[in-house]
């Protein structure tokens, strides 16, 4: 009760309870909204500099009507009602007609001294347009405009004097309509695409949030893997993404859980190992002092490997904590390294297989000389491994060659055998516990605690190609570096 109690509560903090709008539905929603108003503001632009545009036009087609009649009437003035009917008529303050020869004033009623701002409306530019349009909006309304434009195809100019007080109005009233129409149009779309996006994208992804936090709360649940919605968009192969994830975290799980049972039943037998080691040894230590030729040419391999057995037994409880101890390292001589190794491999004559060791005397490598001898005995060991499971006989017989050369600070070590080679499952998994093994009933683990103990030295370990039947490992160690002051006081004792 205490554990879901727990987990009730990890699951209470991972969601939060949000404000609508802090959701991301919520948010879609607002930037929809904004985006649209912002389209319909980039629209309301241009249209409102050409409905001002618009409106002069009509107004000085309305004129020209009037116009045009008062004109057919030559050298007749028309009297102060009809004049002031066709000003009322047409809203403004003036009429004039322009041919190339003469100009006539049709008709005029409190004409002001001068005019606050003049337009030509046969030829203005779209930014002169959008300018003059919110110079109006912003600042008009109490100035007399003049405009002017010709009357259909013909050269004949009509002028217009009149406030900008109804052309602000309706230019109002435009914007005000625009922007009612805009808020309308606005939340539909967002409404829509709120709806679809929702639908198609939001509730898949609550989906997976859920699934992946009931998957949290027990990983180890088979029932609580997420089942995929088919399709081959970005959402449902994400989906099968983290299925597969999740499947093979539950196959990873299970595994450290019996790696687990198994490092308790190791530790539990290499307690009782150790114990029956240390007596073998007590024992061992006495060997030394029978006279017996045959003893005394044995018991140094004997007392060593014992010795190592001991030693192993106290580092499997350290390997069980994926760690390995410090590298004690020294100098010391290869050769007679690789030959305790062959000595404890003991590889039998009846196998038919020869064992070419190519170290110079001289070389000497900066190692720990336990932990190379594991690194070098578990590579030589599944070469002898292979090389006698062979079935067949290679024409140059069965051969496992040691060899070692120093290049700079660096030494090399080949171990290479003429046997099947290492199959392609083995290779996939090369290095890995439990799972690159190159034979049936291996564990691969001597490949995983070889490279582990490498490069705990700051080398490298590597499968090579080579054209020719046969696996080849190359490990590769470097000196440790000197320091400075170790150099000089070697230098200038």
């Amino acid at each position: 009760m205490t554990i879901e109690a727990g987990e009730e509560t990890v699951l209470g903090e991972a969601e939060p309870r949000t404000g609508f709008f802090a959701s991301l539905s919520g948010r879609l929603l607002l930037l929809t909204v904004l985006f649209v108003m912002i389209a319909e503001v980039l629209i309301f632009v241009p249209s409102v500099a050409m409905m001002r545009v618009r409106w002069m036009q009509d107004r000085l087609n309305t004129a020209a009507a009037a116009a045009v009649v008062v004109d057919g009437l030559q050298n007749m003035q028309l009297s102060g009602p009809v004049r002031e009917d066709t000003l009322i008529a047409t809203g403004t303050k003036a009429i004039a007609l322009r041919r190339a020869e003469e100009a006539r004033l049709i008709a005029a009623i409190d004409v002001p001294p001068e005019v606050d701002a003049q337009y030509d409306i046969a030829a203005v530019s779209p930014l002169a347009e959008i300018r003059d349009a919110f110079d109006t909006l912003l600042f008009g309304g109490n100035r007399t405009i003049r405009f002017y434009g010709p009357i259909g195809e013909s050269d004949t100019i009509i002028e217009l004097v009149m406030e900008d007080r109804s052309l602000r109005k309706a230019m109002l009233t435009y914007a005000r309509n625009v922007f009612i129409v805009s808020i309308g149009i606005s939340l539909f779309t967002a409404g829509l695409i709120f709806l679809v996006i929702n639908r198609v994208m939001i509730l898949p992804i609550r989906r997976m949030t859920a699934n992946m936090r009931a998957f949290a709360a027990d990983p180890a649940d088979p029932t609580r893997v997420m089942i995929p919605q088919s399709g081959d968009d970005e959402l449902s192969v994400a989906g099968r993404h983290l299925a597969d994830m999740q499947r093979q975290l539950q196959r990873t799980l299970k595994q450290q859980k019996n790696l687990a049972d198994l490092g308790l039943a190791v530790s539990k037998i290499n307690h009782d190992m150790r114990n029956i080691l240390s007596s073998a040894q007590l024992i061992s230590d006495r060997l030394a002092d029978v006279d017996d030729p045959v003893v005394k040419r044995f018991a140094p391999t004997l007392l060593r490997t014992i010795d190592r057995a001991v030693g192993y037994t106290r580092e499997v409880l350290s390997y069980g904590r994926t760690t390995e101890a410090e590298p004690r390292r020294r100098f010391l001589p290869l050769k007679p390294l690789v030959a305790d190794v062959l000595e404890v491999l003991a590889v039998d004559p009846k196998a038919g297989i020869e064992v070419r060791v190519a170290v110079p005397e001289e070389l000497a490598i900066d190692a720990d000389s336990e932990q190379l001898f594991r690194v070098v005995h578990n590579l030589c060991r599944n070469a002898v491994q292979a090389l006698t499971l062979e079935a067949g006989e290679p024409e140059a017989g069965k051969v496992l060659t040691v060899t070692a050369l120093r290049t700079g600070s660096v030494v090399s070590i080949t171990i290479d055998d003429n046997g099947p080679g290492m199959p392609a499952k083995a290779r996939e998994n090369l290095f890995a516990a439990f799972r690159g093994s190159a034979r049936s009933g291996g564990t691969g683990l001597g490949l995983a605690i070889a490279r582990e103990l490498v490069l705990a030295h700051g080398g490298t370990i590597a499968l090579v190609e080579k054209p020719t039947p046969g696996t080849l490992f190359r490990i590769e160690l470097p000196d440790r570096p000197v320091p400075l002051d170790a150099f000089r006081s070697l230098q200038h004792p």
